[in-house]
């Protein structure tokens, strides 16, 4: 190993109000790990993003995170009991089955940040 091995990569998420957004998380299963100064560390099962009290629309709107899982149908199922769509106002799309050898769904958060949540099909190319 060497002095300038990597750790971790986590990428800044945006908030317009970041108390609803902390909520939204929480219910989608992501646990607070850390919050101060405006930036909250959030973690799922070894992944994790920086949720940071900064809100710009058009940033927001066009930031679009991956999360890649084993079973997109639970993690579906998950988001519907959660009731993210009533609770917070946001977009959830069927699961669907893509021509890059993925089934996904797509969820928004109250902030306009696409998340899609994917597991790979067997068989196919993945990256």
């Amino acid at each position: 190993m060497s002095a300038t091995d990597i750790i971790e990569i986590k990428a800044f998420v945006p908030a317009r109000d970041f108390s609803v957004s902390l909520a939204f998380y929480s219910d989608l299963g992501f646990e607070v790990r850390s919050n101060a100064g405006g930036i909250a560390y959030l973690s799922c099962d070894g992944c994790s993003f920086l949720l940071q009290e900064f809100y710009e629309q058009a940033q927001a709107q066009c930031f679009q995170m991956h999360i890649l899982v084993n079973d997109v149908e639970a993690w579906y199922a998950k988001a519907c009991e959660a009731q993210l769509v009533e609770k917070y106002q946001v977009r959830l799309t069927p699961i669907k089955t893509q021509t890059y050898f993925m089934r996904d769904f797509s969820l928004s958060d109250p902030s306009g940040v696409c998340w899609i949540i994917g597991e790979n099909i067997p068989g196919g190319l993945h990256v």
